[in-house]
């Protein structure tokens, strides 16, 4: 009976809790949803005195079989336990196996039947028959060469240890495997082969090519997430030593330093290279020419590229014989970088003007924003899409046949560039988990790609970061929509919400909550912290508070764990002066609002009629009433506002004689989420003023507050986030007196469709030839 009678009382208990939690402002602290700091994360935000993590050095022989679309590979891994734990066996991650038969990254994900469906969308219902994909592990042995005990479990597996790893060793083992390569065009994919039918060469973007290590660390032990597609990588530091294998006649653009370069350039690409290191301007390694003639004449045999790549979480490469190559350096805190694009012809027009620039603007940008770029190269790649890994990245962008490209195409992959560029900062340096938290590599670099963006050009057409940007994701369906603090297996609409509305969050705090000074220091701050480490959003929010002095607990609640959207309304302003007293103006005033307030329509009508009132026909009723207006200034009044005068010191003259205007203007937060108040004031003389009320305006009360502005001018108008900086998704409640505007809609006119994957114009710069 007492067991019972306790378990009831823990069952209230968490209860209480729970309702407790509910009930909870939205300027409570964000303790109890915090992990406790420890000796390995403090309660600064900072790695504690005792933090650590693990390392994994790789040894690697790979092959790129072109005839077959394969990779093959051979490695060896060394795997240091850093932890203060015994380990019994080891995580590694088997990526492409989200592309075998079995992968439940087919099973998990939905799919219907459309009405019509074309050839690749039944290819893909069908889960890719004719493709066997995967990671095909041949051999599995240790530093003897003895098998090892492994199980894999879809994209993981483990490799059991004949005796725990004690903390402080480390242990070697060596892998063989190979896997047949991905046809992009068909399956998508982070990387792949595009194959080009026009002159019958092929690109190959290698990346997740090699079993991984996975994480162990101190707050989630071993990160062992299945990999289903979205979610991406959470990865150990270490050294890589590789030998990649190609075609003879294959440009080879990888993670690390090539360290053969005399062996597998020409004397003029070498020649080219060493003058790239010092121009202002990209040099041309590979030119068009070469590129073209080398996709004409196919060599036969191969070459061995050799990288190596030191303090880095992950390793890929591109390959092929259409490749043109420039670089230039630049100089990042004193030390030369390599920026660099590899490219095929057909994004000759784009490419060779932009990529390699953009890529010496974004590491300038994000060195000042977080730390000076520590890699020795920054490459940049034409692909099918976009994707990031240490010192390499795949973009996209082509121009037209004709040479001409849209508006779209030329800042999409400008953008697309910064954005994968920026992803060595965010999460190739500072390493959080992707598979957990989405937002803290996509948001931080998408926040970071918009400060980029905007100092490329004046007003670049950013499609993220501009608060007006997310206002129709943020007033959606919220059954259609989850905080950012969601698992990226679990996102809905995944770039809205790990992408825009984060990277829209830092820069309304940036520019509005904290300001620029506050911001970039405590931001810089984090990035110093975590460095080369494995931070996780506790961390995060913890430093950009610590470093600000700022309470921005509110902030994270409202932004990152909930749903809610911004709407502030101005529901009411009343308008007051100061009773001067003086009978000459207020008794004109009393007057005007008496005659206002009593009239009426019916003496206006009987006059129009005719009526004649009792009065009007015998004046001699008239009596002192019919004169008297209790308005008039009289002698007395005078005497009485003289002797007021008098008792007044200067300073209260001086309100009185002020003109001040006291304006009572009532807010309701309608959306839930608390913000500043922006007000822009309009005066009656066309100018104007901006005030900011502070978001704890709303600590006591959440829904309703009110707030006094004095102004010595008259104000015609109240207008609430004037520049759009809060994301407010109804423009129409923020003004008094309300404002409103005229929607606009179409003569209907039946008009020829424009055929399935047709543009519905040519692109500006063509029709501006055509001119």
């Amino acid at each position: 009976m007492r067991r019972i009678f306790t378990s009831i009382l823990m069952l209230f208990a968490l209860s209480s809790i729970a309702q407790e939690y509910q009930n909870q402002g939205k300027f409570e602290q964000l303790d109890n949803m915090l992990r406790s700091p420890n000796v390995y994360r403090t309660a600064s935000g900072a790695p504690g005195h005792m933090y650590w993590q693990q390392r994994a050095d790789y040894n690697i022989d790979v092959t790129l079989d072109e005839k077959n679309n394969r990779i093959t590979g051979s490695e060896t891994i060394t795997y240091t336990n850093n932890s203060p734990d015994g380990l019994s066996y080891l995580w590694v991650q088997l990526d492409q196996n989200m592309r075998a038969k079995d992968s439940e990254s087919y099973s998990s994900s939905e799919s219907s039947v459309p009405d019509k469906a074309s050839e690749g969308q039944i290819d893909r219902m069908m889960g890719y028959p004719d493709y066997d994909g995967g990671h095909k592990i041949q051999k599995l042995v240790d530093a003897e060469g003895n098998p090892m005990n492994y199980i894999i479990n879809q994209t993981m597996m483990r490799i059991d240890l004949d005796e725990p790893l004690k903390a402080g060793e480390s242990i070697s083992f060596s892998i063989d495997w190979y896997y047949n390569i991905n046809d992009r065009a068909r399956m998508g994919g982070r990387g792949g082969y595009d194959y080009f039918d026009e002159d019958g060469n092929t690109v190959y973007t290698i990346t997740q090519w090699f079993p991984r290590m996975a994480v162990y660390s101190d707050f989630e032990g071993w990160h062992n997430k299945q990999f289903l597609g979205s979610g991406e990588f959470a990865l150990p530091f270490g050294d890589y030593e590789v030998n990649i294998t190609v075609p003879a006649d294959h440009i080879v653009a990888s993670t690390g330093e090539l360290q053969n370069e005399d062996e597998v350039l020409t004397s003029t690409q070498l020649e080219r290279w060493n003058k790239s290191k010092t121009a202002d301007l990209p040099v041309l390694i590979v030119n068009k020419k070469e590129a073209e003639k080398a996709e004409k004449n196919k060599a036969s045999g191969t070459k061995v590229w050799k990288y190596k790549a030191e303090n880095v979480r992950d390793f890929a490469f591109g390959s092929s014989r259409k490749f043109i190559w420039d670089a230039m350096g630049v100089d990042i805190d004193g030390k030369t970088v390599m920026a660099m694009s590899y490219y095929p012809k057909e994004a000759w027009g784009l490419w060779d003007k932009y990529s390699t620039r953009v890529v010496a603007h974004t590491l300038e940008v994000y060195s000042r924003m977080s730390i000076p770029y520590p890699y020795p190269v920054a490459i940049s790649v034409e692909a099918a899409n976009g994707m990031e890994y240490p010192m390499i990245c795949f973009n996209y962008g082509r121009p037209a046949p004709d040479g001409t490209y849209s508006a779209r195409t030329k800042y999409g992959m400008i953008g697309v560039i910064i954005h994968e560029v920026g992803h060595n900062f965010f999460p190739m340096i500072v390493n959080s988990d992707e598979r957990q938290w989405t937002w803290m590599d996509e948001g931080l670099n998408s926040f970071l790609q918009f400060v980029a963006e905007q100092e490329w050009e004046p007003n670049y057409p950013s499609r993220r970061g501009p608060a007006g940007n997310i206002v129709s994701y943020m007033k959606g369906d919220k059954s259609n929509i989850r905080p950012i603090m969601t698992n990226s297996e679990n996102i809905i609409q995944f770039g809205n919400n790990a992408y825009g509305k984060p990277a829209t969050a830092l820069n309304i705090l940036r520019e509005t909550v904290m300001g620029r000074e506050l911001f970039d220091k405590s931001f810089k701050t984090f990035s110093e912290r975590w460095a080369f480490k494995h931070p996780t959003p506790d961390d995060f929010f913890r430093t950009m508070e610590d470093a600000s002095a700022v309470d921005l607990d509110w902030f994270w609640r409202g932004w990152f764990y909930s749903t809610d959207h911004v709407d502030i309304s101005i529901e009411n302003v009343q308008w007051f002066k100061l009773d001067s007293k003086n009978p000459e103006v207020e008794n004109k005033t009393k007057r005007e609002r008496r005659d206002r307030e009593a009239y009426h329509v019916t003496p206006d009508k009987n006059k129009k009629e005719g009526v004649v009132t009792v009065v009007e026909k015998h004046p001699e009723l008239k009596d002192f009433y019919n004169e008297w207006d209790e308005y008039d200034v009289t002698s007395a009044d005078k005497k009485a506002y003289k002797t007021f005068r008098a008792s007044l010191n200067e300073k209260e003259k001086q309100l009185i004689d002020g003109g001040y205007n006291f304006y009572e203007v009532h807010f309701e937060n309608k959306g839930g989420l608390v913000m500043p108040i922006i007000v822009e004031m309009t005066y009656k003389d066309g100018s104007t003023e901006t005030k900011k009320l502070p978001a704890e305006i709303w600590r006591k009360y959440e829904n309703k507050v009110t707030k006094v502005f004095v102004t010595q001018k008259e104000v015609v108008q109240f207008q609430v986030d004037p520049k759009r900086e809060t994301a407010d998704v109804d423009e129409e409640n923020n003004y008094w007196p309300p404002r409103s505007l005229p929607n606009r809609f179409e003569l209907y006119q039946l008009r020829q469709t424009t055929p399935r994957g047709q543009s519905p114009a040519d692109n500006e710069m063509r029709r501006a030839q055509d001119n």
